[in-house]
């Protein structure tokens, strides 16, 4: 991991004003910035637009590399607003110069619902990955944040027979610790459709009695292996950002600048030295 990949996922400072937290990421030491959608919605609807959120970042030197707001749903006979939302979603990161759309799946498939979950979802992914094809934004599949879809292997196989450039798989290793992933599943045949990672360490306990969000813990304060984790991923290629996401209310308890500041220090830990 290099310094030029550390971002910050906004959703780990709470439910701070966009025009207080990138200043403050920017003073920690940050360059890119991964949005909750809301934050930047919330900033719309006060009567702002895209290009001033772009002035904001470039006078503080930040890059937008992605976003979230929820599920791509894949069984639900209601889908289509969601698929609409999704599309917008992509095209206001677009905006914003990002190029990741981070999402989970639903899970509860209506009766006469095809027996191969997996190709279903796939099939639903690459419906969509072509209609926002033309914005350069990637689908990121965030296994774990679906009933079914519950491993690195399941989402990247997703990936793979959606059979689309843009749809890829983020990797969070709270997800990893908590789900059947194991290590070897991070290897040559997976590795390349990962296209985004989180980053967090996990409270030393079982994975199965974890709580994926709130057990999370700062880079090298907790049990996993984090080098050996992200160098299995690098070892295979994988060139992108890796963003702290943290669910920690200590941390959104802090002032901005202090909580981004203790967070751009764990990842530089993590850095080549």
């Amino acid at each position: 991991m290099k310094q030029s990949q550390i971002a910050i996922n906004s959703v780990s400072t709470g439910d701070r004003q966009l025009e207080d937290v990138i200043p403050a990421y920017a003073e920690a030491g940050f360059r890119n910035v991964e949005f909750p959608l809301r934050q930047v919605k919330d900033y719309l609807q006060r009567a702002h637009s895209t290009p001033e959120i772009k002035q904001l970042l470039e006078k503080h030197g930040m890059r937008c590399i992605g976003g979230f707001e929820g599920v791509l749903e894949c069984f639900s006979p209601k889908r289509a607003d969601n698929h609409a939302q999704v599309i917008d979603n992509a095209r206001l990161l677009a905006d914003l110069r990002g190029t990741n759309i981070v999402v989970g799946t639903d899970g509860q498939p209506q009766p006469g619902a095809p027996d191969d979950l997996v190709a279903q979802i796939a099939t639903v992914f690459a419906e969509l990955a072509e209609k926002i094809h033309e914005t350069g934004v990637t689908l990121c599949l965030e296994f774990n944040w679906s009933p079914i879809v519950k491993s690195v292997r399941t989402a990247c196989d997703v990936a793979r027979r959606s059979q689309m450039d843009n749809v890829g798989v983020v990797f969070d290793p709270a997800h990893y610790h908590c789900t059947p992933s194991k290590l070897d599943q991070l290897n040559a045949a997976n590795v390349p459709f990962i296209r985004h990672v989180h980053v967090n360490d996990m409270r030393d306990k079982p994975g199965e009695l974890s709580n994926c969000n709130t057990d999370r813990l700062l880079p090298g304060q907790g049990c996993l292996d984090l080098n050996r984790i992200f160098g299995e991923i690098e070892k295979h290629g994988y060139l992108g950002y890796f963003s702290i996401e943290m669910f920690n209310e200590q941390l959104r308890a802090m002032p901005v600048q202090k909580a981004a500041t203790l967070m751009y220090q764990s990842m530089k830990q993590l850095c080549d030295k």
